[in-house]
């Protein structure tokens, strides 16, 4: 990758991160957190790692993603807006009684999603079905899932680790966003996972562990999950809740709340001066 894709995807990221304010002020609710701490991961996804098209996003051969942390919608649909699946002008509407934005990913009203999420532990379990489905059909679709570090203490999640072992599913790609908050504090002290790279690899799996905001590291690690042949895939990438937005950075507080009037100035504030300042670069 050039320092000139970087640069673009840096500046895509920012952009990510405006929409996730824009939509979660207009809503005044939602997740904030945990969507800016995936903006850097959801930006590489969907701009670089997978093979999908906004004009045609229902194509067969398409490569699947499912938000299994479901409640950070506001990432999601920022990037996919900012990909070209829906107008950007449309995320402030998220969560309006009258809006194809709900709180949570719906695969029947939004372009560009490809499974309801919400409930916890079901949306891995579904990409996990997905995999299996794509390899009894001998195709070559990649199935990347997306959870959260509070969401891996459900035991579903791990009924499903233990099926895509099971079946060897190496079209398979679980990331683990481990920002180490979820709604009621720490990880660590709600219920503590760690180490999850022991038992990612206890579970069978090809574990990565990366700088979930370095696209360095993105990129060797989905090189990594390609070359990697009879087992799943796990990245686990350390994040910063929040990143981006200073009041926001590591504050459990902002895990599922919106910012008011003053402190949306604020957060749009800084991230329009990051992003004049990666454009510039760019120049």
């Amino acid at each position: 990758m050039t320092n000139q894709e970087k640069k673009a995807l840096a500046v895509m990221a920012c952009k990510v991160r405006m929409g996730v304010i824009e939509s979660t002020h207009g809503a005044k609710a939602g997740h904030p957190g945990g969507s800016l701490s995936a903006a850097d991961m959801f930006t590489y996804l969907y701009n670089k790692e997978m093979r999908i098209d906004p004009a045609n996003p229902k194509a067969e051969e398409r490569d699947r993603f499912v938000l299994s942390k479901g409640h950070t919608a506001p990432g999601l649909y920022s990037t996919l807006a900012n990909r070209g699946f829906f107008p950007v002008e449309d995320l402030p509407t998220l969560r309006h009684i009258d809006s194809y934005l709900q709180g949570h990913p719906n695969m029947n009203m939004v372009p560009g999603v490809d499974m309801s999420t919400g409930s916890l532990g079901q949306g891995v379990s579904v990409a996990a079905g997905m995999a299996k489905a794509a390899k009894f059909q001998k195709r070559d679709v990649n199935v990347y899932t997306l959870l959260g570090d509070g969401e891996i203490a459900e035991g579903e999640v791990w009924e499903a680790f233990l099926f895509a072992a099971h079946y060897k599913l190496d079209n398979f790609c679980a990331i683990i966003d481990l920002n180490g908050l979820q709604i009621d504090g720490p990880t660590k002290v709600v219920m503590n996972t760690a180490p999850v790279s022991d038992k990612m690899a206890a579970f069978g799996f090809n574990v990565i562990e990366i700088d979930g905001h370095s696209f360095d590291d993105m990129e060797a690690a989905f090189a990594n999950f390609k070359a990697c042949e009879g087992k799943p895939t796990a990245i686990l990438m350390k994040t910063t809740k929040g990143k981006g937005v200073s009041y926001m950075t590591n504050s459990v507080d902002w895990h599922g709340k919106a910012p008011n009037d003053a402190e949306y100035e604020v957060a749009m504030g800084e991230l329009r001066a990051q992003l004049a300042e990666l454009e510039a670069a760019n120049e």
